[in-house]
């Protein structure tokens, strides 16, 4: 029995809070008609009450989230040709542990720079905005270098809809090479 099958693709639209890693991939994914999971939702207990208390989670408390988005790839590649899912993956150790036994997942980089995605930020309607949170998010952000070919980058510095564009055709040229 095959545990994954070749044509079947998982994307991770990964980058800081702020860069459009929802609205993007729900957008996407309504394009092609398919799977998107917002990998927040796979946070355990434990770690939603962390921060719900106002205190940042450590690579201890991402561990078991990271297992689970992990394996909610695994079991999406299985079923649909094309799945998103949405995770910041700052750093290659969290990408690292998203790849550990899925050939067929890719990341996509939605890259912006700090003003960019500080001015979204600030324009989000009823969202509190914490300057500091984009900075912390900025520190620990390790950019995909060529050491990490499966990460495609998408510049957000454009319209959404012209992000969502380049996004879809970065899946299809991705899918096509195999």
């Amino acid at each position: 029995m095959t545990t994954q099958s070749s044509s079947h693709h998982v994307f991770i639209l990964m980058g800081v809070s702020g860069s459009g890693k929802s609205v993007v991939a729900n957008q996407v994914s309504h394009q092609l008609n398919t799977a998107f999971l917002d990998g927040d939702f796979l946070h355990p207990r434990a770690n939603i009450l962390k921060m719900a208390e106002g205190h940042p989670l450590d690579d201890n408390d991402r561990q078991p989230w990271l297992q689970a988005l992990n394996d909610a790839a695994f079991a999406m590649q299985r079923t649909q040709a094309i799945s998103i899912i949405v995770c910041s993956a700052l750093k290659k150790r969290y990408r690292d542990i998203l790849r550990q036994g899925n050939d067929n997942l890719r990341f996509i980089y939605l890259k912006g720079d700090f003003d960019t995605i500080e001015s979204r930020l600030k324009a989000r309607k009823g969202h509190f905005f914490k300057p500091q949170m984009l900075v912390t998010q900025f520190a620990t952000l390790e950019e995909p270098g060529a050491d990490e070919p499966d990460v495609l980058t998408v510049d957000i510095n454009h319209s959404v809809d012209e992000v969502v564009a380049a996004t879809v055709a970065a899946i299809g040229k991705a899918i096509n090479k195999g």
